[in-house]
C-alpha cells in the first residue's frame, strides 16, 4: 500500500511539473541594462539617440528612398555582434524578409531609415531574444549590436 501511495505521489508531482518553465530566467527590464548600453556606445564611438522603447541607435545615413513599416518586406546587409564585438551573424549580400518576423529592436529601428540608409542598433535584451536566446549563438537576456544597411523596401 505504501508503494502505491508513493507511486501516486511521484506521478502527481511529475504531472504537475510538466509544461512549466523551470529555466528560472526572468526577462531583464530595459532600464536595468541602460548603463551597459551607454557603456557599449561610448566604448565603440556610437553617438546614440534613445528611442522611447529603450533602443539605442545612431543613424549613419538616413537614406532617400521609401521608408519601411513593420509589415514591409525589406532587403538588408547587416552585421550582428555580441557586446564583446564578436560577430554572431552577418550578411554581406542583401537578404530579404518581412520586417514583421524579426526582433522588436529591428521592428523599431529599421523604419527610422529609408531605402539606402544605414543605422547602428544597440538593442536591449528585452527587444532582442529576451529569455529565449537564439540557439547557442545568443544567450538568454543578452543585449546585441547590429549595423544595418537598408538596400530595398517593398
Amino acid at each position: 500500500m505504501k508503494r502505491i501511495v508513493a507511486c501516486v505521489l511521484v506521478l502527481a508531482m511529475v504531472s504537475l511539473s510538466c509544461g512549466k518553465n523551470d529555466s528560472g530566467c526572468q526577462p531583464v527590464p530595459v532600464a536595468n541594462e541602460k548603463a551597459q548600453l551607454i557603456a557599449y556606445c561610448s566604448a565603440n564611438g556610437i553617438t546614440y539617440s534613445e528611442h522611447t522603447s529603450g533602443l539605442f541607435y545612431q543613424i549613419i545615413d538616413p537614406g532617400t528612398g521609401a521608408s519601411p513599416t513593420t509589415s514591409s518586406t525589406v532587403s538588408v546587409v547587416y552585421t550582428g555582434k555580441h557586446f564583446d564585438n564578436t560577430v554572431f551573424d552577418a550578411a554581406s549580400n542583401p537578404v530579404t524578409f518581412s520586417l514583421s518576423g524579426v526582433i522588436d529592436g529591428w521592428k523599431i529601428g529599421v523604419p527610422l531609415i529609408k531605402k539606402g540608409g544605414r543605422i547602428k542598433l544597440v538593442v536591449p535584451s528585452a527587444l532582442a531574444y529576451s529569455c529565449a536566446g537564439s540557439g547557442t549563438a545568443i544567450k538568454p537576456n543578452e543585449p546585441l549590436f547590429f549595423d544595418v544597411t537598408l538596400t530595398d523596401v517593398k
